[in-house]
């Protein structure tokens, strides 16, 4: 897979926006014949039902046409089950972790002691931060040995990452990587909201076969004429909504198995080999119940697992057949080394010793790697390459990997278990916020010790302590480690928090960079969290129409970049050249940076593919222009992008 050119994020992004689009077609001609279907039963059965001499002379289209209002009920009521039934279903399955605990999964607590979900935790987080998305919430289904996983959730900012207790007992760190990187590409590339609306409109189609089937049985044994034609109306009804399931479950099958190819190359790129994801999906095959869930309902959601979890047949599974996937991961493989392979897979008891002595071996390779990753300068002294940093968006990849894994490494293990707690990841952002001044810093004590209580104003005050060593590279990347926890914080108190959080910014009546990039990341994680299915990575604005926000966040991002106005001018217009080389704006940054960006962005947020792609490029080619990257350049063109909903991992690519 080496000479496989890299997928770009916007051209995933595109591919799902087409394929979704290309679903509610399929989907809206699925219901327009399924309630031509109903209605031609309902006219049939309530045709017989009447006396004979109303019908004997009148065909079906006549009887019709004299009972309007038959044909209205019919098709009003159809359309009314299935719609309301598909908005239900997916508004329920609009959180990720809402998917994981209706398929039985369990939390992974901060606190665990196992080796084996201390490894678990540490693949996700540093997978997450290689991506440059927030930590996602991370499940195990415990009950299930079959080696499996999925991501669920309509956004990156409230995904959750479900695995098998199979994988844990089963998989190396290495294969548990490419099991995870496998499922982070669903998250990255729009795979996930479109996995949601399709078990949405999927139950919709099913409520009429099941509907039918309730009266079907309530209605059994009355001998009333009446009754009998309305268990007529049911049983054809119910054959109907069948059959369009089995149509709507091929559609599935076509939509996802290609997804699948797409993903297991996402992750080969990612953590730089093949081995890792080829080995699972090969234990996989040597294990007796492979990939199968046998505790979860998953037959609703096969089309999300990393390996067929029902075991349709070819015509109806949601996955290539998985010889396929292996040989095209390692074209050497032999289908008879699955028996080895079976032979030679650890028992649950030696899961968490080989955990336990994997973890150790990578700690001391990324404690090295932190300890280099400190003593780096605080800036990227060479350009960096604008094409290239466009394709590492929600595309990351080797390097990314090691940077992501030293960054973690680098973080206290306090201040990491402070992140991964629900009671103290809100003091551990205040904390982040504190002014170095002791002065102010009081005030900014008091001000949480009023807002909140004094037991968060002392944990904020020891955090801070803490985390006063931090190197400012990881300060971004341990707020995103603590943001999954928001998401179990009741509404009134993350509204709080989040007004605290600007009362603590402002409290020396300007505002830091940091300060800007973390209230704005927070801000994006917040509102998707409270309500994901309006978080939207992709719209439809042309560039055109936001010329005026484009510019202005150029010139702010220049003028934040610059130590001078000539510099800023100079960084400005090099980035205007990647949007319009043929026109020229005056450089003219607000007063106000902070409102003014903030305003821009939102409606940035609303840009297509090809105009996000586009800005990217504009904005690194704006602060790559002097030939350096500060840490702080840096943190807010991440700010921007993840404004955006277009990622970007740690390491930016240099010329």
């Amino acid at each position: 897979m080496e000479g496989q050119r890299r997928v770009n994020f916007f051209e995933h992004q595109a591919l799902a926006r087409q394929q979704s689009r290309r679903l509610i077609v399929l989907f809206a001609l699925a219901v327009a014949l399924i309630v031509i279907a109903v209605d031609v039963v309902v006219v049939m059965v309530a045709g017989m039902a009447l006396p004979t001499e109303q019908t004997a002379d009148a065909g079906l289209w006549a009887f019709a046409t004299a009972h309007p209002g038959l044909l209205v009920f019919a098709t009003a009521g159809t359309l009314a089950v299935i719609g309301i039934s598909s908005l239900v279903k997916t508004g329920m399955l609009r959180s990720g972790g809402a998917v994981a605990r209706q398929l039985g999964g369990t939390l992974v607590p901060a606190e665990t002691r196992s080796p084996s979900l201390r490894r678990l935790r540490n693949v996700v987080e540093e997978i997450a931060i290689a991506s440059g998305v927030p930590v996602p919430e991370i499940y195990v289904l415990e009950q299930e040995s079959g080696i499996n996983a999925f991501a669920a959730g309509f956004s990156a900012s409230d995904a959750a990452i479900t695995v098998s207790q199979g994988c844990l007992e089963r998989l190396s760190r290495d294969e548990l990587q490419g099991v995870i990187a496998h499922e982070f590409s669903h998250v990255l590339n729009g795979d996930m909201r479109l996995n949601i609306r399709l078990m949405g409109m999927l139950f919709g189609i099913l409520v009429i076969g099941l509907a039918a089937r309730f009266v079907l049985q309530n209605a059994r044994g009355s001998r009333d004429s009446k009754v009998g034609a309305l268990i007529a109306a049911a049983f054809f009804i119910m054959l109907i909504g069948y059959i369009g399931l089995f149509f709507g479950r091929l559609i599935k099958s076509g939509v996802s198995r290609q997804r699948e190819y797409l993903a297991d190359a996402s992750a080969v790129q990612f953590t730089r080999q093949n081995l890792g994801i080829a080995g699972a999906l090969k234990k996989i095959g040597g294990l007796p119940q492979g990939s199968k869930l046998v505790h979860a309902g998953t037959e609703e959601v096969s089309h999300m697992l990393f390996g067929d979890g029902v075991g349709f047949s070819s015509l109806m599974s949601t996955h290539p057949p998985l010889a396929d996937r292996i040989k095209r991961l390692d074209p050497q493989f032999k289908p008879e080394e699955l028996n080895a392979i079976a032979a030679a897979m650890p028992t649950e008891a030696h899961a968490d010793t080989l955990a336990l002595a994997e973890e150790r071996s990578v700690s001391m390779l990324a404690g090295a790697g932190a300890v280099r990753a400190a003593g780096a300068p605080a800036e990227q002294s060479e350009r960096i390459a604008t094409s290239q940093v466009v394709g590492q968006v929600g595309n990351p990849a080797e390097d990314d990997y090691r940077v992501a894994t030293a960054l973690r490494a680098g973080i206290p293990v306090d201040l990491r278990d402070a992140a991964r707690s629900v009671s103290d990841a809100i003091a551990l952002l205040f904390a982040l916020t504190l002014d170095g001044d002791e002065s102010l810093r009081g005030r900014q004590l008091a001000t949480v010790r009023e807002r909140h209580d004094a037991e968060t104003a002392n944990r904020v005050a020891a955090l801070f302590e803490a985390a006063l060593e931090l190197p400012p590279r990881e300060r971004l990347p341990l707020a995103s480690i603590a943001f999954p926890q928001l998401h179990r914080i009741a509404r009134p108190q993350l509204t709080r928090m989040v007004e605290t959080l600007d009362v603590l910014i402002g409290a020396d009546g300007r505002i830091h960079l940091f300060e800007y990039c973390l209230a704005r990341m927070l801000r994006v994680q917040v509102t998707d969290a409270l309500d994901p299915s309006r978080a939207r990575v992709i719209g439809s604005t042309k560039l055109a129409a936001v010329r005026d926000d484009a510019i202005r966040v150029l010139a702010i991002l220049a003028q934040q970049g610059s130590d001078n106005r000539a510099e800023a001018q100079r960084a400005y217009h090099s980035g205007l050249q990647e949007l319009w080389p043929q026109q020229a704006f005056e450089y003219a940054p607000p007063a106000e940076w902070v409102a003014g960006l903030d305003e821009s962005l939102t409606r940035l947020n609303r840009l297509d593919a090809t105009g996000k792609q586009m800005l990217i490029a504009a904005l690194v080619r704006t602060v790559s222009e002097d030939g350096r990257l500060s840490v702080e350049e840096g943190e807010l063109l991440r700010a921007i992008c993840a404004s955006l909903h277009c990622p970007l991992p740690p390491l930016l690519a240099a010329a």
